[in-house]
């Protein structure tokens, strides 16, 4: 019986990912307009680059970080800039964004191949992967280029590529690794060779059983790379969950880091983008989207502009069906429900879930804490997720802060699990905004 990782806690929600898990990467067709926003990435937004009425080329930097926590920002498509204010991001909020209108000729700046990259010294691969403006595409949206900038006294030893993919639905990273299980793998050597880093994993749950396969194919003759079969368990794909169930190492709790323990996780998504970036000079224009659910009529798994309007992207997916009533960029554990179709995918949307009025349940009254502990059962971080959802609930935030607060990732295993059906990330996100850590 093959072995399989693991962290302690967690759920189990329905996988869902025979929708998709299947369908091969297509691509999207070129948009009529793009809006690129200048805040896809923790940190501070870019700085525009271009005027209103400008013409511009694929690949082209459109915009430029202000400082190190930032990243750039390019053209997706080629076009004339048609406008530069707030437009509606995924998150909810109104954020500066450039809008390019397409003129149909997809033009691009020229890329320049380097097949001696793996011999590229580490500040210089650091550089290409800043001016390439790469993020996790995990979700989070870190810059690539800080995270793999760690401190001197914070030495690394230790690389793992998620490959977990937890998050029900959601099936892009399985299809990446299925079809390019060489350009992940080359990904996963220069991240190793950017931090000086000896041995690399690539962690997968055991529900991917052909990503494990062939990865493991793609790694045969590499000693100092390692295939890891992960239980199916959300959420496995968490950093510090799989930093545990990988190498057994514990992040500290209070604002510990991955690196506090040696380790540098990064997105088997990332991987390849580091690679199509080191090798080739390609920014991040594109990536690997999941739309799926029964709301829309041709799930699949999509390369998408940067850029692309929701819209647009379902349209490619024969629409909605009748009867289609939420949306949710991301996955239905931590994705944000969108109001409006008219808005963008970034660099960190993996998916994009529609789901009709037979999947959806509304929840528009939930009830008081029972105190049943299932919540405090399941968390993954070992915090109380009750006591925190009750602080805040009552305005109570800085009380809730000597509950560690600000270790909750948010993952909603708690709000799945609660008999009471109370909106407990909803309330620790509350918290969170309300105070400092």
């Amino acid at each position: 019986m093959v072995k399989a990782d693991t962290f302690e806690r967690g759920v189990h929600p329905h996988e869902s990912k025979e929708l998709t898990a299947h369908k091969p990467i297509e691509s999207a067709h070129l948009p009529r307009r793009v809006v690129i926003p200048l805040s896809q990435h923790i940190g501070a937004p870019a700085k525009p680059e271009v005027n209103i009425g400008e013409e511009v080329k694929r690949y082209q930097m459109i915009g430029s970080p202000p400082g190190f926590v930032s990243a750039p920002v390019h053209a997706s498509i080629s076009g004339k800039v048609i406008a530069i204010s707030d437009f509606l991001h995924p998150s909810g909020r109104m954020v500066p964004s450039i809008v390019i209108e397409s003129d149909g000729k997809d033009e691009p700046l020229p890329l320049e191949d380097n097949p001696d990259y793996l011999n590229l010294p580490p500040d210089e691969i650091k550089a290409l992967i800043r001016d390439a403006g790469i993020v996790g595409l995990g979700g989070a949206a870190f810059p690539t280029s800080v995270k793999l900038s760690p401190p001197k006294e914070k030495p690394i030893d230790t690389v793992i590529l998620n490959g977990a993919e937890c998050e029900p639905y959601l099936t892009a990273d399985h299809r990446l690794m299925v079809e390019r299980p060489e350009d992940v793998v080359n990904g996963l050597k220069i991240i190793m060779r950017a931090l000086g880093v000896p041995r690399g994993f690539i962690g997968i749950e055991m529900n991917k059983p052909d990503a494990i396969k062939v990865m493991k194919d793609a790694t045969v003759g590499e000693g100092d790379i390692d295939v890891r079969q992960l239980k199916v368990k959300y959420p496995q794909g968490a950093e510090k969950m799989l930093i545990k169930a990988i190498t057994g190492r514990e992040v500290p709790p209070k604002g510990g880091l991955p690196m506090d323990v040696g380790v540098v996780v990064q997105n088997v998504g990332t991987a390849v983008a580091i690679y199509e970036a080191v090798r080739y000079r390609k920014p991040l224009i594109e990536r690997v989207v999941t739309v799926t659910g029964r709301g829309v009529r041709e799930p699949k798994n999509l390369k998408v502009r940067i850029g692309m309007m929701l819209s647009e992207l379902i349209e490619d997916c024969g629409g909605l069906v009748d009867g289609a009533v939420k949306v949710i960029v991301g996955g239905p554990m931590m994705g944000f429900a969108q109001w409006s179709l008219d808005v963008p995918v970034v660099k960190g949307t993996s998916g994009v879930l529609v789901q009709t009025e037979e999947e959806f349940f509304p929840s528009e009254e939930y009830f008081a804490c029972i105190r049943c502990g299932r919540c405090i059962d399941v968390c993954p971080m070992g915090l109380n997720p009750s006591m925190l959802s009750i602080l805040s609930e009552k305005g109570h935030y800085e009380e809730a802060k000597e509950y560690n607060l600000f270790d909750c990732f948010e993952c909603g295993s708690c709000a799945f699990i609660c008999p009471s059906k109370r909106p407990i990330v909803q309330f620790i996100r509350l918290a969170k905004s309300q105070t400092k850590p």
